[in-house]
Formats: C-alpha cells, structure tokens, sequence
C-alpha cells in the first residue's frame, strides 16, 4: 500500500496556498503618498465674509482641495482695497493666498505691481513680493528685488529698489 503521487502533491500544494496567506510579506517600507481631491470645481467665485462685512471674493476657473490647502488656477482676487489682484496660480493655507506667475496687484487709484511670486495675507491686508518686481502709476515707474505693501495704510517698504518719480511742481 503506497502513497500516491497525487495525495502527496495536492497536500504539498494545499500547504504552500496556506502558508503563502498566513505569513505577511514585510514590505520594504516605501508608502505612496497620494493626492485625494477633497474637491473639485471649474468656474466659480468664493466670497469670504466676516460677521461684519465682505472681506474679498476671488475666481477662478478651475481649483481642488487637497489636504487642507485650496489650489487655484487663473485666479482674480478682489476687496475693499484691492482693484484686482491676479495670477495664473494660487494656493490658500488658512488667510494666506500664495501667487505663481504673472501676479498683478492693481490697487484702486493706486500702483499696479507685476511680479512671478508674491503672497497675500488677507487677515493683516500686507503683500510680500518675494521676486523681482515693476510697478508703475502712469510714468512712475519703481523696480526692486522683494516689496512688502501694506494695501490698508498703503505703506510699502522694499529691498533694492530703483525707481523713477515724478512729483507735482509746488
């Protein structure tokens, strides 16, 4: 009375399927980090408000939420002090809006600021230019490295800055 090759090759295969789901492969301990939108939208307008009043409203043609963080694309930014503030992309974390290329402040009766990078914190109402910038108000025209411009008292302060002003004759 022997064994038979096929009892032993199918307790030998039953073996192996139960050791392979029982036994938790270590993984080398790379984890994927991927981006879940938390939402979505193309075309819209966002309106902040406080108990008070309208503090801006900004659109954009598209943007996600992700992590916390609002990404936008094509953004114009508006408020009581801030004729248009424009970029090609824009990301909110918490009252800071963080501009990428082409940004353009123009004040109302005031300045406009061209610049790559700048970031807006709405709660204080101050711009950083953080690159380059050219701002011009019909023939003044004012270059520099870095700018921090307070919109509500319009006081600016820069670093190297070369400017062109014309003043009115007294």
């Amino acid at each position: 009375m022997g064994l038979r090759l096929e009892v032993v090759l199918s307790v030998i295969i039953v073996g192996i399927i139960t050791v392979a789901v029982m036994l938790k492969l270590n993984s080398s301990g790379v984890e994927l980090n991927t981006m879940i939108k938390e939402l979505e939208f193309t075309d819209t307008t966002f309106t902040e408000v406080n108990t008070e009043q309208m503090k801006g409203h900004v659109y954009s043609t598209y943007g996600t939420r992700n992590q916390g963080a609002l990404s936008l694309e094509n953004l114009e930014y508006n408020s009581e002090t801030i004729s248009e503030l424009t970029a090609q992309k824009g990301t909110y974390k918490g009252d800071i809006l963080y501009l990428y290329g082409d940004v353009v402040l123009q004040e109302k009766d005031g300045y406009t600021y061209r610049t790559q990078q700048a970031n807006y914190n709405q709660e204080t109402e101050i711009l950083f230019i953080t690159a380059p910038f050219v701002s011009t108000r019909g023939k003044n025209i004012i270059k520099g490295k870095t700018l921090k411009y307070n919109t509500r008292i319009k006081k600016a302060s820069g670093t190297k800055i070369d400017s062109v002003l014309y003043t009115t004759e007294k």
